[in-house]
């Protein structure tokens, strides 16, 4: 019998890198996205819709092996009653259909922010879910949605939740600071920037989660990088390989994230709640659970990530004007942000 998987959202993003992973292994994949991925292959077929669609998803499903489900709304979309249709609603549609065609294990691609600004670092398995905002909520409630899916229809479920994904072809708000970068323009950290933080590549993110779809019963890991270090480390990395004289500059944390919660909240910044909860705090995952259970070896550092990102950009910028739907994959409008290098040139240092 052919082995076959089903992705949802295998267009955007980490949907298509998810894709070709599992298309190098012999796998046939199903795409399920209201957008044609950018590649083809012989084993490949597209199914078009939304995971709202509980018809589509049936159709999607019949006769697959493994659902990754990676559809979903992501912080940038800034639309709470989506976060909560698309990340609930369809995740529950997911888990029914699965469960209703036989499918052998699903694997939930989660997110950090199921467990908010952690006041304890590394964040484990056994860490508390504390939610702080809707798209990390609605994310919680996918999570709930496949375990009790797991426990009335012996659904086999993996969770696998990834710190932010960084790596070549993203760029969302990524854009915004590669371009100031290459610009020689400032760029900002929260308080001294000497807060951790933890990202993965989705290169390593999608063979975790290939190999999480290989455990029996229900398993969750945390995935993230294991070389990594402060948020100023990172961007002097990208600084440093860019040859620029962009400079670091500090700014204070909780008067600038009132300030970014309400331009986002007016619609003057394409930021949303989840960014500016996160972007000046450590965070960082234990990963040990998913090296010892699964043999992850991730083979991405922090700097790499983002040095592999910026040279993407710089050799992609031309092109990538209009992307695709995926908010990860598409450039990101500056709005009120484009002035935050003229304020830094106040800031000495």
């Amino acid at each position: 019998m052919v082995n076959t998987a089903l992705v949802t959202g295998g267009s955007g993003y980490f949907g298509q890198v998810l894709s070709k992973q599992l298309l190098e292994q012999g796998t046939h994949v199903r795409v399920f996205d209201l957008n044609f991925p950018s590649f083809s292959h012989p084993n490949l077929k597209f199914f078009k819709g939304t995971i709202l669609d509980r018809n589509a998803v049936k159709q999607a499903v019949s006769d697959v092996n493994k659902v990754f489900h990676n559809a979903a709304q992501n912080p940038l979309a800034k639309d709470v009653d989506l976060f909560w249709s698309v990340n609930k609603d369809g995740t529950q549609i997911i888990a029914d259909e699965s469960a209703a065609a036989g499918v052998e294990k699903l694997i939930y691609t989660s997110s950090t922010a199921v467990y908010g600004a952690s006041k304890l670092n590394p964040v484990t398995e056994k860490t508390e879910p504390n939610p702080a905002e809707d798209y990390g909520r609605a994310k919680l409630a996918g999570e709930i949605i496949c375990k009790k899916a797991m426990q009335r229809h012996n659904l086999d479920v993996a969770i696998v939740r990834p710190r932010t994904i960084l790596g070549h072809g993203r760029l969302g708000i990524f854009q915004i600071l590669f371009d100031w970068i290459e610009r020689g323009l400032d760029v900002p950290v929260l308080a001294d920037g000497n807060n951790r933080f933890q990202f993965v590549h989705p290169d390593d993110l999608a063979w975790a989660c290939i190999a999480a779809s290989d455990m029996k019963g229900l398993a969750e890991y945390n995935i993230g990088a294991a070389d990594f270090g402060t948020m100023r480390e990172l961007l002097q990395a990208v600084i440093d390989h860019a040859g620029t004289k962009s400079r670091i500059k500090s700014i204070p944390m909780w008067p600038t994230t009132i300030t970014a919660n309400l331009a986002s909240a007016l619609g003057l910044s394409p930021l949303g709640p989840y960014h500016s909860l996160a972007y000046g705090r450590s965070m960082y995952f234990d990963i040990s659970k998913a090296q010892k259970e699964l043999g992850y070896t991730p083979k991405y550092s922090n700097s790499q990530m983002i040095i592999d990102a910026y040279d993407w950009y710089r050799a992609n910028k031309a092109s990538i004007t209009k992307r695709g739907a995926s908010h990860h994959k598409s450039p990101v409008k500056q709005q009120v942000l484009a002035l935050v290098p003229h304020v830094l040139r106040l800031i000495p240092g």
